[in-house]
């Protein structure tokens, strides 16, 4: 009885790996005709979201519908553009900051330039605005100054977003089954063989999974770039051109020069009258000094004058 427990024993091994590998292969023709009909079905669409297939994205038709994914099912991605005239660049932007986070947006990337001589300054933002708030977001943003161009362009993605949506379910169901396997198997061949499918199958996954999140977030937030910018200042030549105007030009610059003058005039006057008052002060004292002194001094006395014989 024990030999033939033995026996059993020995051909149940061979047998338990057969099935394993036999339901590997079974697995493996399921998931290659899987992905096979996938890549079929999706065609070009795939190519648009950067994973297998060669295809281009198709543009919306819809001309320039200003909503992300607001009509029934599809899926649209909305970008545009907007350059704006305004008083004070900055201040602008601080203001359409404001606007789009009170809309549950955000701003992807601000630049700013300071005033120069012939502008003053501009700013540049890249705004996401919540694709049902965008028409209204846009509305508040016109009374910042002057709309000088607006536009928007949508790509409609209704199709990459099923189909990448296919795609990653059944890459889900596939990578559970390779880790049921992968449970049961006692072989190290085979262990080893369930494990490199099952990394290669993940990775696919998460690259599949972080595509479908930005293609969610292009959806669901549209991108509006937006440039605020001042006046140019006009330098206006004003140089004369004929006689006359270069004797009006030269009138002028007289006037301008006596202005001028008297200015310096005006501000100089209360200098001088100190000056002058502190001069005659001085002159008057030196002069008071000098007639003390010769009252206080006597007079030097005088040698006197030698005579010379008197002749008869």
């Amino acid at each position: 009885m024990s030999a033939m427990g033995t026996r059993i024993a020995a051909t149940s091994h061979p047998l338990r790996r057969g099935i394993v590998a036999a339901a590997f292969l079974v697995l493996a023709w399921g998931l290659v005709g899987c992905s096979s009909g996938a890549e079929d079905s999706s065609g070009a669409s795939a190519g648009a979201l950067g994973y297998e297939g060669g295809g281009q994205e198709e543009p919306a038709t819809d001309g320039g519908t200003s909503s992300g994914s607001a009509t029934g099912d599809r899926s649209l991605i909305v970008t545009g553009t907007m350059y704006m005239t305004v008083e004070d660049p900055m201040a602008a932007a601080d203001d359409a900051q404001r606007i789009v986070e009170g809309a549950g947006g955000r701003i992807d990337s601000r630049s700013e330039t300071a005033p120069g001589t012939y502008d003053g300054g501009s700013a540049q933002l890249t705004l996401r605005i919540p694709a049902a708030r965008l028409d209204p977001v846009v509305d508040d943003l016109r009374g910042l100054g002057t709309v000088d161009e607006f536009s928007t362009d949508s790509a409609d993605v209704t199709t990459q977003v099923q189909d990448l949506d296919a795609e990653i379910s059944t890459l889900r169901a596939s990578t559970a089954r390779i880790e049921a396997l992968l449970a049961d198997a006692a072989d190290i061949k085979d262990i080893i063989t369930l494990e490199n499918e099952l990394d290669d199958r993940q990775a696919r996954l998460e690259s599949l999974e972080a595509r479908q999140r930005g293609l969610a977030d292009q959806v669901a937030m549209s991108t509006i770039d937006l440039s605020l910018t001042t006046e140019p200042v006009v330098l206006v030549d004003d140089s004369p051109r004929s006689f006359w105007g270069g004797l009006v030009s030269g009138w002028n610059a007289l006037m301008t020069f006596l202005a001028g003058t008297l200015v310096i005039v005006g501000v100089l006057l209360p200098w001088l009258a100190l000056v002058a008052l502190v001069g005659a002060v001085s002159l008057a004292l030196v002069r008071a000094r000098r007639a003390r002194k010769q009252t206080v001094e006597p007079p030097a006395p005088q040698e006197p004058v030698a005579s010379g014989p008197q002749q008869d």
